[in-house]
């Protein structure tokens, strides 16, 4: 059979399997085996317990040792484990177990690199000294030793257990490690005569080198509500027991970057990326967190109450703390885990950034609409989309190409014929202040004439097979191959091919996109790559699998910083991600399809990314594969003009669906969701610096807003645009009514009448065609902009308009960060941030910036919601310039808004400290 014909039967097979998702065509957990060990045994099963502890490079070291003898004839020897534990500053615990280097294992374990970032480390707590105690339970000898000034790190001797308590004699635990007595970690051993360790799935053989190498563990969240986090899986945000009573026979969370199509919803599937990351969340305590730094395969149980009833007189747990206990497995790898104190979630949320890193500052077009499509024909296509944005008044920032522009799928290509002008085409668009990405995928296609190929075949740079080969799988192009991009020399090399000379045909107008970063391998099991493979450093892919897409990311972004000369931000998006993903760019949830339950499970989606930092993310609006119908079509737009990252994008087999295909209504109300999206651009650029600073997501939970409203804590159809606005989705067909709860004790204001609503209350509205429900916080004020233009560059100098949405107490505060929306200039304090304040009938603005930035905008407007009395003037200070007060449109969207007080053209400029007050 000739290799064309080959691989052509190869992608029927790869295509049809992609329009029904076959389930047997990835493991579950009974044909994992080392899920299926892990998942075997039983509470108070682990034999180890902690001695030798001792303070060493400000750490405290211990070993894990076997009480249970080993004898004459036993086949596996339990060697000692070494434990480290390290604190560092903001109440983190840092807890670290391996093998014991010393005695010579056959290998040394695979440690995820380039993760931790270093002002993390540079927080470390020398510890001085640790205390013995006896615990008064009856639970044995104690270990305590200094967290922070209202919490303690404690290690149980026998049996083994580390867990955080607060600071007092006996004090309630927050986390815990093995206090279920689940922790199991098979050491690596030479192969013995006889002995089997390959395992095989499908057609598939996976050689096993080393054996078995897997590692699990019981971690328990005390006084907690509901655990969130651990993406990416098209569930609900508030994860769901997966073994308990009733439960045996459903399936844990799978963490197994895997190139899935038309993913079901409702699924503890693992799909894309992996984000080892756990929060619980509860009323009488707050939050926590549980992050594992580990890169191989991982499945992740949430049990029931009650799993472990029969178990408790073994167990010794507090009977006065509930808890909510899970079961972390993986295959291979360390122990390096973190656990978060709190106690809040945007504290939970903070620590865990310091760890992997606070989200890279995007620039500011990145925030705004993304139009993409498999494919874009050619530049006709091209310009005539772009013609037809402007045609209707609609603005976009990105026009996106997919593999079919690039020739013959080799990436930094173009194809001849249908894109001879690339440059040109891309100036024509940066002349209306837009920009374009283009796809640049791992996998390289093996053609000798290729530059690309050629240079990695002669530098060895490809990731190897079992057999030390370059590994050979099949992609788009066909047959190819992988850079080992764990290899920084390599990432090093793969940054360098995006300069102008190298990718021949591009401009500083053009980003990229990372898409089949899983990595994506057609004929390879699973749809990836074998596990057996080798990288950098004799690691297995199995121990790095998750990170593979991660790296490829970094070296992408490092790439466009290059070839900017270190002067402007990158964009690049990814399909694939892991902790510290949020350094490099954006994510997206993947393939998904055009059904009301995907529009529904993206918000959840979208905001368990968050959770977990990656807060640059979104869905494709429309869904991927199928075709929408037009009032699916519409509501995604309007949800999704709420969405971090704001895409719509579609299969190459689907109708086109460009925003005014659907008759003239559906493009105005299309029109109008993205146009809200533009007039807010202010306010979320505003929160991408907030997450830039802090890692507080820009999608946030209900709950993180309003910790103690229980009703919000499984909340995941509505969510937080920042901390002053909410939105709620319609996600049913031809809905007449929707149910919005809106939280706390104060009022919410329409966004778009202006009309105020009860806090603490459910709601049913009308479902609107021209919006979904979406609500201002009394005691916030909103920056927008509200003039229409083509691109959010060509609205930089627009002024600015103000909403002022007062609270029971007439009081209202809020921010604005503005800086040139492209440079890392902002790092060097090239920045305004403006603290906006309304107190007893003064509205101010005050920098707390450095300075060192100054814009031409002014204030349009600003827009009182909630005022009271009728006062009809107000006097601007410095100048004691007096302005009237007159009734104006709360917003210019629709035709439904109230009347609200409104000062226009009040003339003040934005990097001026300024004062009205209301008289």
């Amino acid at each position: 059979m000739g290799k064309s014909l080959y691989f052509f039967l190869v992608l029927c097979l790869f295509v049809d399997y992609g329009f029904s998702w076959k389930k047997d065509e990835f493991r579950n957990c009974n044909q994992t085996p080392f899920c299926k060990r892990a998942r075997s045994r039983k509470p108070g099963s682990c034999s180890l317990v902690v001695t030798h502890v001792t303070i060493d490079d400000g750490d405290l070291v211990a070993k894990l040792e076997s009480k249970r003898e080993n004898s004459e004839n036993e086949e596996i020897v339990a060697k000692p484990l070494i434990l480290r534990i390290s604190a560092y500053q903001d109440s983190v615990l840092r807890l670290r177990i391996d093998e014991d280097q010393s005695l010579g294992p056959p290998k040394k374990r695979f440690e995820v690199p380039d993760v931790i970032v270093p002002e993390f480390l540079g927080t470390k707590l020398w510890l001085q000294r640790f205390e013995k105690e006896k615990n008064e339970d009856g639970s044995g000898i104690l270990s305590t030793f200094y967290l922070s000034d209202g919490y303690e790190g404690v290690i149980r001797h026998d049996p083994f257990e580390v867990f955080v308590r607060e600071k007092a004699r006996n004090g309630k635990k927050v986390l815990s490690l093995n206090s279920n007595g689940l922790f199991d970690f098979e050491q690596l051993r030479e192969k013995k005569e006889g002995e089997d360790w390959e395992e095989r799935f499908r057609s598939h053989t996976d050689k096993r080198p080393y054996g078995p190498q897997s590692i699990s563990f019981d971690v328990s969240f005390y006084d907690a509500d509901f655990v969130y986090g651990i993406p990416e899986h098209a569930s609900s945000l508030a994860l769901k027991a997966t073994r308990g009573p009733e439960l045996e026979h459903s399936e844990p969370y799978r963490l197994f970057n895997l190139d899935v199509f038309e993913y079901l919803h409702d699924s503890p599937f693992g799909l894309y990326g992996s984000i080892p990351f756990m929060l619980s969340h509860g009323k009488s305590r707050g939050s926590s967190g549980f992050f594992w730094l580990n890169a191989a395969e991982m499945q992740i149980d949430v049990l029931a109450s009650g799993w472990n009833n029969e178990f408790e007189s073994v167990l010794k747990l507090p009977s006065h703390q509930k808890s909510i206990d899970t079961l972390w497995m993986s295959e291979a790898g360390v122990v390096d885990a973190f656990f978060f104190v709190g106690s809040g979630p945007k504290d939970v949320v903070r620590q865990y950034t310091t760890v992997t890193g606070a989200p890279s500052m995007p620039q500011l077009f990145a925030t705004a609409y993304h139009q993409c499509r498999w494919n874009y024909r050619d530049e006709e296509d091209v310009s005539n989309v772009d013609a037809k944005f402007d045609e209707y008044n609609i603005p976009y920032d990105v026009l996106w190409l997919d593999i079919e522009h690039t020739d013959g799928k080799k990436y930094f290509t173009w194809d001849k014929l249908l894109f001879p002008n690339p440059e040109e085409m891309q100036r024509k668009l940066a002349d209306k202040g837009r920009h374009m990405v283009t796809i640049v995928d791992p996998h390289i296609k093996r053609d000798d004439s290729y530059f690309i190929h050629k240079e990695a075949t002669e530098q060895r740079y490809y990731v190897k097979d079992s057999n030390g080969n370059d590994f050979d799988g099949w992609c788009w192009p066909g047959s190819s191959s992988y850079l080992d991009v764990v290899n920084p020399e390599i990432r090093s090399w793969w940054a360098d091919k995006f300069s102008y000379k190298n990718y021949v045909g591009s401009t500083p107008s053009l980003y990229i996109w990372n898409d089949m970063n899983e990595p994506s391998v057609f004929n390879g099991p699973e749809v990836s790559m074998p596990r057996d493979a080798l990288h950098y450093g004799d690691a297995e892919h199995r121990e790095l699998h998750n990170a593979y897409g991660y790296y490829f990311h970094m070296a992408t972004a490092d790439g466009l910083v290059k070839r900017g000369e270190g002067k402007d931000r990158p964009f690049v998006l990814s399909r694939a991600f892991f902790p510290g993903s949020q350094r490099y760019g954006a994510v997206w949830t993947g393939d998904n399809t055009a059904e009301w339950e995907h529009l529904r499970v993206s918000v959840p989606m979208i905001l368990s990314l968050g959770l977990t930092g990656l807060s640059f993310s979104g869905a494709d609006v429309g869904g991927f594969f199928g075709n929408p119908d037009t009032e699916l079509l519409v509501r995604w737009y309007q949800l999704g003009a709420y969405y971090p990252f704001f895409r719509a994008h579609a299969h190459h087999d689907t109708k086109r669906r460009e925003p005014w295909l659907f008759g003239e209504r559906n493009t105005i109300l299309i029109s109008d969701a993205i146009h809200v999206r533009y007039m807010l651009l202010p306010y979320f650029y505003t929160l991408f610096r907030e997450a830039n600073v802090t890692g507080i997501p820009v999608a946030r939970p209900l709950w993180m807003e309003f910790p103690s409203d229980e009703k919000t804590f499984s909340n995941d159809e509505a969510f937080m645009v920042g901390n002053g606005l909410l939105v709620q989705g319609i996600y049913t067909e031809r809905a007449k009514h929707v149910s919005v709860y809106l939280p706390g004790s104060e009022p919410w204001y329409n966004m778009r009448t202006g009309t105020a609503y009860k806090g603490g209350a459910t709601h049913k509205l009308e479902a609107l065609d021209d919006s979904i429900p979406s609500f201002q916080r009394a005691g916030t004020i909103i920056p927008r902009k509200d003039r229409f233009r083509r691109s959010s560059t060509q609205m930089e100098n627009d002024p600015y308009t103000l909403v002022v949405a007062l609270n029971s107490s007439n009081a209202a505060q809020g921010e604005l960060y503005i800086d040139d929306g492209k440079s890392f200039e902002f790092q060097k304090g090239a920045y305004l941030h403006l603290h906006l304040t309304f107190a007893n009938g003064i509205l101010s603005s005050s920098n707390i910036g450095p300075g060192k930035f100054t814009s031409p905008c002014t204030i349009d407007r600003i827009i009182f919601l909630g005022l009271s009395g009728k006062p009809k003037t107000a006097l601007v200070e410095p100048d004691n310039l007096k302005v009237d007060i007159v009734m104006g449109p709360a917003t210019f969207l629709g035709s439904s808004s109230s009347a609200a007080p409104t000062i226009r053209k009040p003339g003040l400029q934005i990097s001026e400290n300024w004062r009205i007050k209301v008289l």
